[in-house]
């Protein structure tokens, strides 16, 4: 307290951190109160001599209150002069404000529980209070000096950005090497298209690779999302599974342990019951009981979740619901540092277009707008038969999404598969953004070159 009346430097750093709550002493929050409140209205600190005018001058105190506050600013004056360290005194200050944000945390939280309290808060805001309690920090950070951090900026351009790399090589270099932390990543079909065997694969990739990953499912059960990866690590159809000795189940499933390092763990919640809250105690629970942190999320599907913040069946349309939903889960993909990839459906008119647009994504456009990446996954009678799926950027953070905007994968529905196919297959798409003949390195060299382009009229490039 004094050194909030005395030290310029310390009460601008710890003031906008502070909270009249964590002083359980009466006397002391109005001290406080009234700090605060100088600051803020004078942008100066206060003399002893302002507070104890201002606290006098309070038309509802009673005479012991105002004795009782006019005692705390006299310890304040009897304290002896002596300058302390000053990031010591930051950091002792953190220090506090943590421990009383947890305090009054549980307290709150008793009060929840208990049923004869006041509190209009149901039970499962207990977790949010806690976890808000538990994010109490001071950011030094006021921002970045563009001339003085000119080092750091380029340090920022020369870091290799940690990625969670695909195994097909189109999406690794739609994505400049994979999905990176932080981040919201969509897929959009229609109803049967393939949204959650493609979840699925790239789920069964991750592990292979090394990576936990958790797949969070509100559309089928647990048992049936890890049929599909089954089929797609053990290498036998969903038809052959049910049939398969457990003698050969166990060997395929031990290979695959002593092939990758990780784990994938998957949870199914009732649809349209789970929010990120759920998601968020999940988390919580996995890293005490089994010690998992998941380098990657996959949500089927974001639109079956239901929001933190909005009330389910509150007087709200689907544009603003929808994009409540994506706004927290891309909240936790920032808060848990993991890339979290989902789906969502294409409309009606989407469902049988050949050419999905941003436009055909369903209930609300608030969700491309929330996104870092989206594609669309599209099927047609000529891609069945030739066992292929396309691929079509519709919104890429990532590269530009004008380079293979659309390209062909190969698909195993049997053994819930995708897969690379040659470079032929990709060679017939129409605007595909696809070079054909020459690398990017080599194209770059030739439009930054004089040369003749009449030589190159049938070539077949494009130049």
């Amino acid at each position: 307290m004094k050194n909030l009346t005395q030290n310029e430097e310390y009460a601008r750093k710890v003031l906008p951190f502070l909270s009249d709550s964590y002083f359980t002493d009466r006397s002391e929050k109005l001290v406080f109160q009234h700090v605060k409140e100088f600051i803020l209205q004078y942008n100066a600190l206060p003399t002893l001599e302002a507070l104890h005018i201002n606290i006098n001058n309070l038309p509802n105190l009673k005479e012991e209150e105002i004795k009782s506050a006019i005692n705390v600013i006299g310890t304040i004056e009897d304290i002896k002069e002596e300058k302390s360290e000053q990031q010591w005194l930051v950091d002792k200050t953190e220090k506090f404000c943590q421990e009383k944000a947890i305090y009054n945390a549980v307290l709150e939280s008793i009060g929840i529980l208990d049923q004869n309290s006041k509190s209009t808060k149901d039970k499962g805001a207990i977790p949010q209070i806690l976890s808000d309690a538990l994010a109490v920090s001071f950011d030094s950070h006021v921002g970045h000096d563009y001339l003085n951090d000119s080092d750091a900026r380029y340090d920022f351009y020369h870091k290799t950005e940690k990625k969670i790399p695909f195994d097909l090589d189109f999406m690794n270099k739609i994505t400049k090497g994979g999905l990176p932390a932080k981040t919201l990543n969509i897929f959009l079909a229609g109803t049967g298209v393939g949204k959650s065997l493609f979840m699925c694969h790239v789920a069964s990739a991750c592990l292979v690779q090394g990576y936990n990953v958790l797949y969070v499912t509100m559309e089928m059960a647990e048992e049936k999302i890890a049929e599909r990866i089954d089929a797609n690590l053990l290498n036998v159809t969903l038809d052959d599974l049910s049939s398969l000795p457990k003698d050969v189940y166990d060997k395929k499933v031990e290979k695959v342990r002593r092939s990758t390092v990780g784990k994938l763990i998957i949870k199914e919640y009732p649809t349209a019951l789970a929010s990120t809250t759920h998601f968020r105690t999940l988390l919580n629970e996995l890293m005490l009981k089994k010690s998992f942190r998941p380098d990657i999320i996959f949500i089927d599907y974001l639109n079956i979740c239901c929001s933190a913040r909005v009330k389910p069946g509150s007087n709200i349309n689907s544009y603003t619901y929808i994009k409540a939903i994506a706004e927290e889960l891309r909240g936790l993909a920032v808060e848990f540092k993991v890339p979290i990839v989902s789906a969502t459906q294409t409309t009606r008119s989407g469902f049988a277009s050949t050419d999905v647009e941003l436009t055909d994504t369903s209930e609300s456009f608030g969700l491309p707008a929330t996104a870092d990446f989206m594609a669309a996954l599209i099927s047609t009678e000529e891609l069945e038969a030739l066992n292929q799926i396309m691929v079509k950027q519709l919104k890429n953070r990532y590269n530009d999404p004008t380079a293979n905007k659309r390209f062909v994968l190969g698909i195993d529905r049997a053994k819930m598969r995708l897969y690379d196919v040659e470079q032929s297959a990709q060679d017939d798409i129409q605007d595909s953004g696809q070079r054909k003949g020459i690398d990017d390195a080599t194209a770059s060299k030739l439009m930054n070159s004089s040369f003749d382009k009449s030589k190159f009229k049938n070539s077949g490039l494009k130049v």
